[in-house]
């Protein structure tokens, strides 16, 4: 029998990454390897297609940009700890081999709920019902082992003055970390707080993604912003693998202009841990 989720708004949205990246992981020529996002996609009774149209690999292009993070610092810090903020039904933890990291999992209580019908926490991996945004989780991690923070698809739902003090509070409470997360530029941030909205489909409209900053912004913005010791990082997002899409974001990846106005990954660090 098929779960029902009943999500709405922001929570809404794991939905909408799980189509992307379980399709593409069912594709023959899919990018990503993903069984367990398929399994959980397959046991979801929800409109996938008639909400957020047909899938594409953006999702798991992304998720697997942050894969690729997270090894090269489990790969130094094999013991430390990973916290995913907002973390939905991302299947992260099967995918990146490490079984002597801590894992935390922070996401709003009804979120962590529909996660554990299919994923469940054990003593590596931990689920604690916080926002993000609720420095409550803060007490949770250990404070002596390197920390990486990702917050895939989060930043941009919240008000930009919020997301820097949280960044702050991070800098100011830990030592060795590191954060990632995505962008989308003001143009995008617009469309959805417009009148209207970003109608994705006829069928849904996203949540207001009242935050949104240019990549050619981002090193002068942060700079200004937080304190000193920082480094920031445009990491971009690595190609799309087929299709027109490909082509596409090549192209905005080379032109200066449409470049500028398109998202992007961030990491920021303290400069003295930065390789």
């Amino acid at each position: 029998m098929k779960q029902s989720t009943n999500l709405t708004s922001v929570p809404e949205t794991m939905l909408w990454t799980l189509h992307n990246r379980a399709v593409e992981a069912m594709r023959p020529d899919g990018i990503i390897q993903d069984e367990h996002a398929a399994r959980i996609y397959q046991s979801i009774d929800y409109h996938f297609e008639r909400s957020f149209g047909k899938a594409e690999p953006s999702h798991a292009v992304r998720s697997l940009d942050f894969d690729r993070e997270i090894n090269a610092f489990l790969e130094q810090h094999p013991k430390g700890t990973i916290v995913n903020l907002g973390e939905g039904l991302e299947t992260q933890r099967f995918r990146v081999s490490n079984n002597k990291a801590l894992w935390l999992s922070i996401d709003l209580p009804e979120s962590i709920e529909i996660r554990e019908r299919f994923i469940l926490p054990d003593k590596h991996h931990l689920h604690l019902s916080y926002s993000a945004f609720d420095r409550a989780w803060f007490e949770n991690v250990p404070k002596d082992k390197p920390l990486f923070i990702s917050a895939q698809g989060l930043f941009m739902y919240f008000k930009e003055q919020d997301v820097v003090k949280l960044i702050k509070d991070i800098a100011a409470t830990f030592d060795n970390w590191r954060l990632m997360f995505d962008t989308i530029p003001i143009w995008l941030s617009n469309k959805s707080t417009s009148a209207t909205g970003w109608e994705k489909t006829p069928h849904y409209t996203t949540p207001k993604m009242p935050w949104g900053i240019n990549r050619d912004q981002l090193t002068s913005y942060f700079q200004t912003q937080l304190p000193s010791g920082l480094q920031v990082t445009d990491l971009g997002y690595s190609n799309f693998p087929r299709g027109m899409t490909k082509w596409v974001f090549m192209a905005l990846k080379s032109l200066p202009i449409i470049k500028n106005n398109a998202p992007t990954i961030v990491k920021i660090e303290p400069v003295k841990f930065s390789k």
